[in-house]
């Protein structure tokens, strides 16, 4: 099964014969089993020459970029060999109409509030304190059904993801102060983590995306604009509550990552190297981890979550079935 490859060294990664090998700066090397990669995510100061890229095109493999402070800047992207121009052409269709965009893009909010609930109502089951964030989003989530455009939806998500973060105080078994979403830069512990995770959840989703025939700069709750695959971020408001946030519980609540895993830098709360490893690791079990499909009867893993979905994207703007987001049973 093809794999995801987490690289944090600084040095040169290049082409040598059929091999991509990763050179450091003191002259140790790691040869990545290619015909086994998936994908690559870059965390270190790594010089790539177009050889590379050229061979990674080639085997359709993309690269994921990740700054000094582990954020996310950008992905490496093969060109497309899966292109559909009618799949495409019915993308935009999708766009263009607001009544059709308004559809999808509810449906996306839907299956996010649906899921934070979920993990909400999991916490109140062991004893949290969240029933208010709970009533609260009820009653936002029936007003996602009533929304008549984007903008709307996108005020309701996000007065959902207030009433969600508020909860976190209570689940998190550790003194957090987390107040308010703060992103560019995050300000705090558990802002840091979110960025990290999401980032993480977003180039995954752009990789599963990448292998099936969608376009992923044609979006619906997001606007489709200039340098940014917006339809990863669409996709990835379903499954940020159930990988990221669901990982960010567990580590916090086990005390697997703790403040001292972090850094103040300038403007920028940043995770050290150690604690963005755990993580890493985590995401990775969190991915390969596989659940019984209701509808296949079969084991897929989370990361073949985000293929299925795609799938089910492809066939409503195809009119094949109407989408419905993916829902936790769990």
């Amino acid at each position: 099964m093809p794999e995801s490859y987490y690289l944090f060294s600084n040095g040169v990664l290049k082409r040598k014969d059929n091999v991509v090998r990763l050179t450091a700066p003191d002259g140790k090397f790691k040869d990545l089993k290619i015909e086994m990669t998936r994908d690559i995510f870059l965390f270190g100061e790594v010089d790539v020459n177009t050889k590379c890229l050229n061979y990674l095109g080639q085997l359709s493999i993309p690269v994921h970029f990740f700054n000094y402070y582990g954020f996310y800047t950008g992905s490496y992207c093969p060109r497309e060999t899966n292109v559909s121009g009618h799949l495409l052409v019915n993308q935009v269709d999708h766009y263009t109409d607001q009544d059709k965009r308004t559809v999808l893009a509810r449906e996306f909010v839907n299956g996010g509030c649906y899921n934070m609930m979920r993990n909400l109502r999991y916490y109140r089951q062991r004893g949290k304190d969240v029933e208010k964030q709970i009533v609260e989003m009820k009653k936002l989530q029936k007003e996602i059904d009533r929304a008549k455009s984007v903008q709307e939806l996108l005020g309701i998500e996000g007065n959902v993801r207030k009433q969600y973060y508020s909860a976190w105080n209570t689940i998190v078994n550790q003194k957090i102060d987390f107040t308010k979403r703060v992103k560019h830069p995050p300000d705090n512990m558990i802002n840091t983590l979110i960025s990290y995770l999401n980032s993480l959840v977003y180039s995954s989703c752009l990789s599963e995306i990448y292998v099936t025939q969608l376009d992923p700069t044609v979006s619906y709750l997001h606007s489709a604009g200039t340098r940014r695959f917006s339809l990863c971020l669409d996709i990835s408001e379903i499954f940020k509550p159930l990988i990221a946030d669901r990982i960010i519980f567990s580590l916090l609540n086990k005390r697997e990552i703790t403040e001292k895993d972090f850094k103040k830098e300038s403007n920028y709360y940043y995770l050290k190297e150690s604690g963005r490893k755990r993580i890493l690791q985590a995401f990775d079990e969190r991915m390969k981890e596989t659940i019984t499909h209701r509808d296949l009867k079969r084991k897929v893993s989370y990361r073949r979550l985000i293929r299925l979905e795609c799938y089910k994207l492809i066939k409503h703007v195809t009119n094949d079935k109407s989408y419905e987001s993916f829902k936790m049973w769990w």
